[in-house]
């Protein structure tokens, strides 16, 4: 706490001030509870922070504790340039210096949308006061015309049914107004859901938190029943965010990814979440899950429902009893106990068709693939499970953009040189070329193609997309473009091979000739001249290793001491 030499004078001095709150003795003496509001009039996911709020600190004052709400930066996807990405950094050290410089015993993380979960639990790892995460939820589902609606797999969905004229202005208007009805995170398994689903399956969120849809009343006690254990957490002490983010829980959290058509953003966010404990993700091992675990979670956009069906079929603790033998459910979570006291029991169980039993998966396979290949050298990841089945094995011409600019200029001129079997690559769209990474990877499919009634094309970049979006995406190619990495290497018409099934991407060009286009190639991208963008880009790490700062990430050693601090 704040100190002016004098301890003494330095408590008199802070109660004075906060006695200005209309504070008395009784509620200063009392544990507190920090609760952090993302609220912001740019961010309709968070648009029930402030009821969540109030129910949060229902809840802590009913357990005897003290509330006290404080701000953090709030980032919406669609409004945060230049990318979220670039923001989540900047949000996840808001966070873990906020809860540093103020007095509480325990925080309250709310929020939802895409970088925000993630950017919390990554200050709250690194702060290491006891934390309780609370998700806003997803929104309800859209209507048009008897069908169903969701953002923003069908914002896609239907804005390329527009490109392709089959829909005209006036329909894609009243679409608009349709597919995000209410407040909350999208209702799809986007970045925003499958981050609350693995806050939850790693114990730093209650039970059903992940999926109760933002607009119910159960949302809002869910709240309550949050601030409830963060009292409790406040008179504790126990446990750290730090002895639940463990390697178990971390592989535990890469079984669930897979298990529900996970975003591939996800991936991302839990090696920056790994990080700041000290551990790493190990790609390898996550594809090898992915191989064993199937597809179970029958939600767009590798299925067909939405998270208040996927609340409703039983949320996180229905999934745990399918998935039990793939999990370590001995690791602690909130609130006390373990995992295996979340694990739904068969008694408890309804009839329903969202959440499927093993024997009868959505996919055979995980959602997610991860490849190498001498264009990947550190990897690359496609989600499978939302892909086009023919085109899992696939050779065509590279179709090369060299910037976001450049895909935006061109991929609509008529005269573009392409087919409908080549491949379109996008590159210089990296945590450093873009600079953050932009959802770019969802590389349209050129006009003059989508008119011919093409639907998918194998698209190749070191950039992200979006957890809502489908088709034959490569993304986070590692090293990117502008670190150096062999993407930078690629001409237009050189041959490129994707094998999915053999888990590779290849540059068919031999080794002699791209040992020479390296030579006289050099990464185009400048450093900022000022501020966070250039601390971003001198210090940004690559997608392998979350993109999270280097200078941030907890050494190994670290990790040991903590654990070991735990017992």
């Amino acid at each position: 706490m704040t100190s002016y030499g004098d301890p003494a004078f330095s408590l008199f001095l802070r109660k004075a001030f906060i006695k200005a709150a209309g504070y008395s003795d009784d509620a200063l003496d009392r544990p507190i509870v920090g609760i952090i509001d993302t609220a912001s009039d740019y961010n309709p996911c968070h648009g029930n922070a402030p009821q969540l709020i109030e129910a949060v600190k229902r809840g802590v004052m009913l357990s005897g504790a003290l509330p006290m709400v404080f701000p953090t930066i709030s980032i919406h996807e669609s409004f945060a340039h230049p990318t979220s990405m670039v923001l989540r950094n900047l949000m996840a050290m808001d966070t873990e210096e906020m809860v540093r410089a103020q007095p509480m015993d325990a925080v309250v993380v709310v929020g939802g949308c895409d970088k925000t979960l993630p950017a919390q639990i990554m200050g709250a790892i690194s702060a290491d006061l006891p934390t309780v995460v609370v998700p806003v939820g997803p929104m309800v589902v859209g209507h048009h015309k008897g069908e169903t609606l969701g953002a923003c797999t069908d914002c896609r969905r239907l804005w390329s049914s527009r490109r392709a004229g089959e829909i005209d202005a006036a329909e894609i208007e009243l679409v608009n107004g349709r597919l995000a009805p209410s407040v909350g995170t999208c209702m799809v398994m986007g970045t925003a859901s499958t981050m609350a689903i693995i806050a939850e399956t790693m114990g730093l969120a209650i039970a059903f938190a992940a999926s109760i849809p933002a607009p119910l009343a159960e949302r809002v006690r869910s709240a309550e029943a949050s601030g409830r254990v963060a009292a409790a957490l406040a008179v504790s002490g126990r446990p750290f965010p730090s002895e639940l983010v463990t390697p178990a829980s971390i592989r535990n959290a890469m079984v669930v990814m897979q298990a529900i058509g996970g975003s591939t953003n996800g991936i991302i966010h839990l090696a920056a979440i790994a990080g700041r404990a000290g551990h790493a993700v190990d790609l390898a091992d996550f594809d090898r899950i992915g191989r064993e675990v199937p597809v179970l979670v029958d939600l767009k956009p590798s299925g067909e429902h939405y998270m208040e069906h996927f609340h409703e079929a039983g949320g996180v603790p229905r999934l745990l009893a399918e998935l039990a033998g793939f999990l370590d459910l001995s690791v602690p979570v909130i609130g006390g106990g373990t995992l295996a006291d979340r694990v739904m029991r068969r008694q408890d169980m309804h009839e329903q068709q969202v959440i499927r039993p093993l024997g009868q998966p959505l996919k055979a396979q995980g959602a997610m693939a991860v490849l190498s290949g001498n264009l990947c050298p550190r990897g690359a990841i496609i989600k499978h499970s939302a892909a086009t089945p023919a085109l899992m094995q696939h050779t065509g011409r590279a179709v090369v953009f060299e910037s976001v600019a450049d895909l935006a200029e061109r991929i609509d001129d008529p005269d573009l040189d392409v087919a409908a079997d080549d491949v379109l690559v996008l590159r210089n769209a990296g945590p450093k070329g873009a600079p953050g990474m932009p959802e770019a990877g969802y590389i349209p499919i050129p006009k003059k193609l989508a008119a011919e009634g093409v639907k998918d094309m194998v698209r190749l970049s070191d950039a992200r997309m979006s957890g809502t979006a489908f088709g034959t995406v490569i993304l986070h190619v590692s090293p990117e473009a502008a670190a150096g990495g062999p993407l930078g290497l690629v001409r237009d018409g050189d041959r490129i091979r994707l094998d999915v099934a053999g888990r590779r991407i290849d540059l068919l060009v031999d080794d002699a000739e791209l040992a020479r286009r390296a030579a006289t190639t050099r990464p185009a991208v400048e450093r900022p001249e000022r501020g966070y963008a250039q601390l971003y880009h001198d210090h940004v790490l690559q997608a392998d290793q979350g993109c999270d700062f280097d200078f941030l990430v907890a050494p190994p050693a670290a990790a040991a001491d903590i654990e070991e601090a735990a017992q």
